[in-house]
């Protein structure tokens, strides 16, 4: 895929290792050169949820890949506001890169079960290709269950980019819990995002 780009979006609050990790493996096990990492502003299906400012994890996501060739930063969806629906930042990215840069999604294989849920999946479909890496242990879904509003021919083509990725044991969750009970998070989050969520006193305990 040399002419090709990797989207990964997510709330990266903060953005750490695993994510990191997983990009980097996709990339090289498809040989696409660019992987693009998208804060989300406000994810439909976390709407309640209380989210660190989207200025701080767009710099924390700054800060994990800076002097890294292979990563950029899109400050798209924070900038846009209003639920940061996948399909719209599809369209944005065909606009910039047109229709001959084939534009990958990369998501979690377990997230394949919800995918049918995601806001006008059909076209969404149409515009990019999804990779999906998968979780050592975890059963692969039934496309043809999970997706009937697909075609055949998209089922296929998912089904064709779910890859076997490493097991990596990090969770955001986690990590904020962490630094809540005043534990230290420089092993599962780059130095520099550490220091500023230390600096920021993201997660903190009041």
């Amino acid at each position: 895929m040399t002419d090709s780009v990797l989207l990964f979006g997510g709330t990266f609050d903060p953005i750490h290792n695993g994510h990191l990790a997983i990009a980097r493996f996709a990339a090289a096990r498809l040989s696409i050169p660019r992987v693009v990492l998208i804060p989300s502003g406000q994810p439909p299906h976390k709407r309640e949820a209380a989210l660190a400012a989207g200025e701080h994890r767009l710099a924390m996501c700054r800060l994990a890949v800076a002097g890294d060739e292979l990563f950029e930063v899109s400050d798209w969806e924070l900038n846009r506001g209003g639920p940061s629906y996948t399909l719209l930042t599809v369209q944005e990215f065909r606009r910039r890169v047109g229709m001959d840069v084939r534009v990958c999604w990369l998501i979690g294989a377990d997230m394949l079960r919800d995918l049918g849920s995601w806001y006008r999946i059909g076209e969404l479909a149409g515009l990019c290709t999804f990779v999906s890496m998968a979780r050592p242990g975890v059963a692969r879904p039934d496309l043809a269950l999970a997706l009937p509003m697909l075609t055949a021919q998209q089922r296929s083509e998912i089904a064709a980019y779910i890859i076997d990725g490493p097991l990596i044991d990090i969770s955001a969750t986690d990590i904020r819990q962490r630094v809540a009970r005043g534990e230290t998070i420089g092993d599962v989050v780059p130095e520099s995002v550490a220091a500023y969520v230390a600096a920021h006193r993201l997660y903190a305990s009041s």
